[in-house]
């Protein structure tokens, strides 16, 4: 078994600009550094793991389950084997726009995380996760940090466990640029904290969650073997962007967008157009950098040691792609996205749970 978005923006249009290809494309080739593991790519076409999902958003192993967030319903969804079944549904969401219940990420067998947007903004939680494989069922919520700004659009979302064992959180700027810049505010960040919601002491503002800042809508986060975390962000209208994430640094949304910002903030390692991109999860396998995108509908494969090259796979063929996760197998998981009422509709069996092999 197993771009931007807002008014105008790349996530709310509809079609990619871009033909259709089932052969990849490659801005630049690249190889990998000494003592830095290969860059792999995908092998084949994807298979279906599970069918008919709806809207779902985050996708997280628990033991021998894998376990689906569906955003518009709040249901946390098992696919074990051949069957899906909902394990519970996640209380108090708030449901609206690009809101709802978002990122999941597995405590261990016996837990999971889970960010969604509540009745007073977007919140992280933690559940205890009981039961056998095919039979897991959702316990009581545990809220960890609420209060973090929310709107129907730019609400950020993904949750991960780091290699320091800290619970790591994008959040967008809920449509109030500004808030971005503001440090005293958790909106438009990537905020790092302890598995309990504690603000861990090497932190780089002291008695702050805040980890980096300056960023628009962030919806994926991942670490390379080395310990690099890569991150991808939804830009405005023009540049959608890959970044490496240092503690404490400002990444300049709304003063930039793309790159070019100056001194004072960091640069995207790549950015693309709105048009083929809207990038949302990422996951690093070995020396690749994994990259979904929604609006430009495409799989991205970024190689680590040269980070500012891209391949591209299965162009138009699978709709709009939300997650790529992966897999306890070393397998690539990938999450479609097309029955949230964004892009050109619903495909024959979406939404999909797919899984293809990388080497």
């Amino acid at each position: 078994m197993l771009a931007g978005c807002a008014g105008g923006s790349a996530d709310t249009d509809a079609a990619p600009t871009a033909a259709a290809s089932a052969a990849p494309s490659s801005s630049a080739p690249s190889t990998s550094e000494p003592g830095e593991s290969a860059a792999v790519v995908p092998q084949g076409e994807p298979a279906t793991v599970a069918a008919d999902l709806a809207a779902p958003w985050s996708v997280a192993a628990v033991g021998d389950a894998v376990l689906v967030s569906e955003r518009d319903t709040g249901d946390i969804r098992e696919i074990f084997g051949d069957t899906t079944r909902v394990i519970g549904t996640v209380p108090g969401v708030v449901f609206g726009g690009e809101g709802g219940l978002l990122g999941i990420a597995a405590d261990g067998d016996d837990g999971l995380f889970v960010s969604s947007t509540g009745p007073d903004g977007n919140r992280v939680q933690r559940f205890d996760v009981s039961g056998t494989p095919g039979a897991l069922a959702l316990g009581d919520a545990e809220t960890l940090l609420d209060g973090i700004p929310s709107a129907r659009t730019h609400n950020g979302g993904r949750i991960a466990i780091g290699p320091d064992g800290m619970l790591y959180v994008t959040t967008g700027d809920a449509s109030v640029p500004d808030l971005a810049q503001d440090r005293d505010s958790l909106a438009g960040k990537i905020l790092r904290m302890t598995p309990e919601g504690a603000v861990p002491d090497d932190n780089p503002f002291p008695g702050s969650l805040v980890y980096s800042y300056g960023h628009r809508n962030p919806q994926g986060i991942a670490w390379a073997e080395d310990g690099t975390l890569f991150a991808s962000e939804f830009g405005q209208n023009t540049w959608d962007e890959l970044n490496i994430i240092t503690p404490g640094a400002n990444y300049g949304w709304p003063v930039v967008e793309g790159q070019g910002g100056g001194a004072d903030v960091v640069d995207p390692v790549q950015q693309w157009s709105t048009a083929e991109a809207s990038p949302s999860g990422i996951a690093v396998i070995e020396g690749t950098v994994f990259i979904a995108n929604l609006r430009g509908e495409r799989v991205r494969a970024v190689p680590v040691a040269d980070p500012s090259t891209a391949t591209e796979y299965y162009v138009g063929e699978l709709g709009r792609i939300r997650d790529v996760v992966a897999a306890p197998d070393g397998d690539l998981w990938i999450l479609t996205s097309n029955t949230d009422g964004r892009g050109s509709g619903p495909r024959d069996g979406d939404d999909r749970l797919l899984t293809v092999a990388v080497g």
